[in-house]
C-alpha cells in the first residue's frame, strides 16, 4: 500500500530479495507441475556437449510466416538420451533435429540463478511421424489441386540425355556413385555434368535446393535434364522432400526432373512430380546410359534397314537397268535398221532430185545465153539499131548533147562522124 508525503511517495508493500522471488516462482512451478507433462512444441536448434543434449523449443503462430509466440529451452541429459536410444534405436535420433515438430515428455525445472529449463524425458515418434504424414498429404493435395503432379511428367525427354544439371550435396556419398557410374558406363558414352550444390538434409534443404533449382530453372535451355541426389540416410529426413514450395518449383522446372534420393520404399513428394523417379543415384546414372543406349540401339536397327532396303534397291535397279539395256539394244538395232532404209530411199530420191534440178538448171541457163544471144549489142546493130556517142559516153537524150559537139554514131558495119545541130 502507497501514500503520498512531503517525503515523496512511500510504498509499505512487502520487499523480496531476487532469490527469495526466484525460490517461490520454483515453490509455486514445483507445486502446479509436480509430474511430468507432455508438450507439442517445434525444435529451433540443438547442440550437444558432453553426452547431454541441449535443445531450443519454439511455438510459432498459426500462419507459416508468423513470428514466435513461445520459447523455452530444454535439456535431454545423458542418462535419459542412452535410456530413450535402447528403447527407441535411430528413431530417436530422427526426431531430434532442428525444424522437426515433435512431442515431448518434461518436467518443470525451475533454478534460482539459472530460471527456467525444460528436461525431456521421453518423446513421442507417433506424433511427429503423424504430422509429417499429415503435411504430407496436404502437400500433395494441394499439387493435384494446382495441376502441378503431373506437369513435369508431361515434358517431351530429348531423344539423348547427355547435358546434366545435377543438385546435391557435393560430399554425398550418392553423388559421388552417380558421377562414377556415369564416367565409367561400359558404352563410353560422354556426359556433361554441371553441378549445383545444396543441403540434402537438414533445415536447409528447402533454402539451398530452392535456390539450386533458380539457377538451373534461368538457364535450362544449357540442360536437357537434372537431377536430383540423396545418398542413404534416415526416414524422416526425407520430409525436405515433401516441402510444397520445393515440389512446386521443381513441378515448375522447363526441362525433366530425376530423382536418386535413396530409399527403396518410401516416395517423397517430390518424387512424385518428378519426370521419374529412380531408387538411388546409382539408379539414375543407370537409367540416362540405358536411355542414350536405347537411342543407339534404335540408330542402329535404322541403319540396318536402311542398309537393307538400299541393298534391296540397289539390286532391283541393276535387274530394271539389265532389261533397259537389252531393250534399248534391240530397239536400237531395229532404230538403226529403220534409218539405214530410210538413209537408202533418201539417198535414191536425192540421186532423182539432183538430176532433175540439173536437167531444169541446164534449160534454164540455155534460156538464159539465148536471150544474152538477143540482147547483145551487136545483135540489135544486125536489127538496124545504132549507138550514138559523145566523148566515149552512149547518149540517150538530146539533153546530154551540146550545139556543135560531134557526134559517133555506131552502125552494124562501122561508124559514122557527125556535128550535133539544135534545130530552132
Amino acid at each position: 500500500m502507497c501514500s503520498v508525503t512531503a517525503l515523496g511517495r512511500i510504498c509499505i508493500m512487502p520487499t523480496y530479495t531476487l532469490f527469495d522471488l526466484q525460490e517461490y516462482i520454483r515453490r509455486v512451478l514445483a507445486l502446479n507441475f509436480g509430474e511430468a507433462i507432455w508438450v507439442t512444441a517445434e525444435i529451433a536448434q540443438m547442440s550437444q556437449s558432453r553426452g547431454h543434449l541441449f535443445v531450443e523449443l519454439v511455438q510459432k503462430g498459426p500462419e507459416a510466416d508468423s513470428a514466435l509466440v513461445a520459447q523455452a529451452s530444454a535439456v535431454l541429459w545423458q542418462r535419459d538420451y542412452q535410456r530413450l536410444r535402447l528403447s527407441m534405436g535411430n528413431v530417436l535420433d530422427e526426431l531430434l533435429v532442428d525444424g522437426r515438430e515433435v512431442r515431448l515428455e518434461v518436467r518443470v525445472d525451475y533454478h534460482e540463478r539459472y530460471g527456467l529449463k525444460l528436461v525431456i524425458t521421453d518423446a513421442d515418434p507417433a506424433y511427429t511421424f503423424g504430422r509429417l504424414e499429415l503435411q504430407r498429404r496436404q502437400t500433395i493435395e494441394t499439387l493435384r489441386g494446382l495441376d502441378l503432379l503431373e506437369k513435369n511428367r508431361a515434358l517431351p525427354v530429348p531423344r539423348v540425355l547427355q547435358r546434366i544439371a545435377v543438385i546435391s550435396s557435393e560430399g554425398a556419398a550418392g553423388f559421388q556413385d552417380f558421377r562414377e557410374q556415369l564416367t565409367q558406363n561400359a558404352f563410353g558414352y560422354a556426359f556433361q555434368c554441371r553441378f549445383f550444390s545444396s543441403a540434402v538434409q537438414g533445415d536447409r534443404l528447402e533454402s539451398e535446393m530452392l535456390a539450386a533449382l533458380d539457377a538451373v530453372a534461368i538457364q535450362a535451355g544449357r540442360f536437357d535434364a537434372v537431377v536430383i541426389l540423396r545418398g542413404g540416410g534416415a526416414r524422416t529426413d526425407l520430409a525436405g522432400f515433401d516441402s510444397l514450395a520445393l515440389c512446386q518449383r521443381a513441378a515448375a522446372l522447363p526441362i525433366p526432373l530425376f530423382t536418386g534420393i535413396g530409399h527403396d520404399i518410401d516416395q517423397t513428394v517430390l518424387d512424385m512430380v518428378a519426370w521419374s523417379a529412380l531408387k538411388t543415384p546409382t539408379a539414375v546414372a543407370d537409367f540416362l546410359v540405358q536411355h542414350n543406349l536405347f537411342f543407339e540401339n534404335e540408330i542402329q536397327g535404322l541403319a540396318g534397314k536402311i542398309r537393307e532396303t538400299a541393298q534391296s534397291r540397289v539390286k532391283r535397279n541393276a535387274l530394271e537397268l539389265t532389261q533397259l539395256e537389252t531393250t534399248v539394244r534391240w530397239a536400237m538395232q531395229g532404230k538403226l535398221r529403220q534409218e539405214m532404209q530410210g538413209l537408202a530411199t533418201l539417198e535414191t530420191t536425192l540421186a532423182n532430185l539432183l538430176q532433175q534440178r540439173l536437167l531444169r538448171a541446164h534449160t534454164q541457163l540455155d534460156q538464159a545465153e539465148h536471150l544474152c544471144a538477143a540482147l547483145h549489142p551487136d545483135s540489135v546493130l544486125r536489127r538496124g539499131f545504132s549507138i550514138t556517142r559523145t566523148a566515149g559516153k552512149v547518149v540517150t537524150s538530146v539533153d546530154e548533147v551540146r550545139s556543135g559537139e560531134a557526134l559517133e554514131t555506131q552502125l552494124k558495119d562501122g561508124t559514122l562522124v557527125s556535128e550535133f545541130r539544135r534545130k530552132s
